[in-house]
């Protein structure tokens, strides 16, 4: 999946590919293909760059559209 909002926080901020690759400990090219959802980031990865940010990293890493839904337990008649 294309991590949209991370592409935009980092270029709000003004951050390169290669800074984040660095960040991360990854080359630039890696860092690409996370960023458009080629390759997936790994846990760690995904907190180093929320922590960098200041943010959760569901704010960052859950899709744009994404719903969180409440399943309740119903009885059955």
């Amino acid at each position: 999946m294309e991590q949209t909002k991370l592409a935009s926080l980092r270029r709000y901020n003004d951050i390169s590919q290669k800074e984040m690759g660095d960040l991360i400990k990854v080359s630039e090219a890696t860092y690409r293909n996370k960023e458009k959802g080629i390759t997936q980031f790994k846990a760690t990865e995904m907190f180093i760059i929320a922590n960098h940010f200041g943010k959760k990293v569901d704010d960052i890493f859950l899709p744009p559209n994404f719903i969180k839904h409440e399943v309740s337990n119903k009885e059955v008649s």
